[in-house]
């Protein structure tokens, strides 16, 4: 019994059908997915066995390809296929909208639009109701086909006894597992930066004692003020007076300075 049905266009989604149709066979089973053109044994009656398939599967997947809306109807050119009462893929997708069957739109690649009902026939403007997914195969698609097995399992209860594989997210972590990342902790800190101006270089503050390297000036407790290219002072609240080192150029005099 298919659980799967695949409405394609020919010149129109083909190659993605087929596609389509291997991998979910490979994860349902060679008979949960329904193709035309594979699943139809010789000397059968296709119509007869389209229709039936269309009404035994749990979900219809539309291939939407760029020529799908607009694709020339072989009998009568200047019209659309959609427009033949008679077109296959308009038929499948009434039967499926009739019957109440899942019915998901396929937009094969970036560029197809989002359906407008008022684009399409009246039996078919439903389907432009539907909750659509995007479908673009790259790299041949095993990610894109599985997420979109993925959420068929999540949303269709028949398809979960079948499904061989594990969900895309786990096959993900087994793939490229992530490596906890080291924290940095920052405890028992005290103490104040002060008053500092000009360029800071780098300030520890440990938790006794602040610590300025680099330029500019520091203005410590009690007024203390040391400036200059690697100036460094240390203050505690042990010591009675502070310690300082000061190298580098001297700064210059300003005007008015002796």
């Amino acid at each position: 019994m298919p659980e799967i049905f695949i409405n394609y266009r020919t010149g129109d989604g083909k190659d993605t059908a087929q596609r389509l149709k291997e991998a979910l066979s490979d994860r349902f089973g060679k008979d949960s997915t329904f193709l035309a053109g594979a699943s139809i044994p010789l000397g059968a009656r296709y119509e007869r066995d389209i229709i039936n398939a269309v009404r035994r599967s749990c979900v219809l997947l539309a291939l939407i390809g760029e020529r799908w809306l607009d694709a020339p109807d072989r009998q009568r050119p200047d019209r659309r296929a959609l427009d033949n009462e008679d077109d296959w893929v308009r038929r499948e997708i009434e039967e499926a909208l009739t019957c109440g069957i899942l019915v998901v739109p396929l937009l094969l690649g970036r560029r197809v639009e989002q359906l407008d009902p008022k684009s399409l026939p009246p039996s078919l403007a439903e389907l432009a109701e539907c909750q659509y997914e995007r479908l673009w195969l790259r790299d041949g698609g095993e990610r894109e086909i599985a997420r979109l097995g993925d959420r068929l399992v999540a949303q269709v209860p028949e398809l979960a006894p079948l499904d061989t594989a594990a969900p895309s997210t786990e096959r993900a972590g087994q793939e490229s597992p992530h490596e906890p990342v080291p924290s940095v902790r920052n405890e028992g800190q005290r103490g104040g930066i002060g008053n500092l101006r000009g360029t800071v270089g780098t300030f520890v503050n440990e938790s006794n004692a602040p610590m300025h390297t680099g330029s500019g000036d520091q203005i410590g407790t009690g007024g203390t003020k040391i400036n200059g290219d690697g100036t460094t002072q240390v203050s505690t609240d042990y010591a009675h007076m502070p310690i300082s080192h000061r190298f580098g150029p001297s700064p210059r005099r300003r005007d008015g300075e002796r």
